[in-house]
C-alpha cells in the first residue's frame, strides 16, 4: 500500500520500466481485495503501472455483504467531494511514473472516470455502466455532473461500458454520451455490474472478456 499527499490509502502494482500507467476508481464498495488483484492482474497482462485508492477514505462504512450495508454507503455519496476524490486519482496517476496515464472505474467509479476526462491528467478514460448524472440521493454541493466534465474534457478519449438492461444508463442518458463524442459500447441484455466481480449474480463471463479486452485496446489508443 502506499499512502497519498491526502492521507488516502492506495495500491500500486508497479512494472519495471512501464511506459504506461493506469489508475482504477472503485465501486461504492471501495478499495478492497477484489481491486487489489485487478491492479495487479492488469499490470502482468500489459506491463503497465496499475493503481487503486479508496473514494471513502477517513469514513468508518460498514463493510461488504454486512447487514444494511448498501443504504450507509449510498447515504454518504452526497457527503463525497470531487475535488478530494478526483485530486487522489491525479496524486495517484504521478505516483505511476507515467507521462500516459489512463483512468477507469465502475459504477460510482465509473462515473467519477466522466468527471476525470476533464482535470488533464488522463489521456484516454474509459467507464463500466457509470452513471451519466449523479442520481438523485447522492446528490451533494461537492458533486458535479458528469455530462458537464465530459462536455469540457477537451480532446481526451472516452469509452463507456454498459449494459442495455440497466437501470443506472437508460437509453436516453447513452444517446447524451454519444452527443458528446463518447465511444459507447452496449451489450445486448447485460445488466449493472456484469464485469468486474464475478461473484455477482449479473457478472456475464464472456461480456466481460470482450469489455476487458476492448478497454485495455482502448487505453492503448
Amino acid at each position: 500500500m502506499v499512502l497519498l499527499p491526502s492521507g488516502t490509502m492506495a495500491h500500486l502494482s508497479r512494472s519495471e520500466g512501464a511506459e504506461r500507467g493506469l489508475v482504477i476508481i472503485p465501486d461504492v464498495w471501495g478499495l478492497r481485495p477484489l481491486f487489489v488483484e485487478m491492479c495487479d492482474d492488469v499490470a502482468a497482462r500489459t506491463g503497465w503501472s496499475v493503481g487503486s485508492f479508496d473514494p471513502f477514505a477517513g469514513r468508518e462504512l460498514p463493510g461488504e455483504g454486512e447487514a444494511d450495508a448498501g443504504p450507509a454507503r449510498f447515504a454518504v455519496l452526497g457527503q463525497l467531494d470531487d475535488a478530494r476524490v478526483l485530486g487522489d486519482a491525479v496524486d495517484l496517476a504521478d505516483l505511476t511514473g507515467c507521462d500516459g496515464v489512463g483512468l477507469i472505474g465502475f459504477c460510482m467509479g465509473g462515473m467519477y472516470a466522466y468527471k476525470g476526462s476533464a482535470v488533464g491528467r488522463f489521456d484516454r478514460v474509459a467507464a463500466f455502466y457509470g452513471m451519466v448524472h449523479v442520481p438523485e440521493a447522492w446528490q451533494g454541493p461537492g458533486q458535479g455532473e458528469p455530462l458537464a466534465a465530459l462536455a469540457d474534457r477537451g480532446d481526451t478519449a472516452v469509452m463507456a461500458i454498459v449494459g442495455s438492461d440497466d437501470g443506472f444508463t437508460p437509453p436516453e442518458h447513452l444517446t447524451a454520451l454519444r452527443d458528446v463524442g463518447v465511444e459507447v459500447v452496449e451489450y445486448a441484455g447485460a445488466d449493472h455490474g456484469f464485469v468486474h466481480d464475478a461473484t455477482r449474480s449479473t457478472h456475464r463471463r464472456d461480456d466481460a472478456r470482450d469489455a476487458w479486452d476492448r478497454v485495455i485496446g482502448f487505453i492503448v489508443g
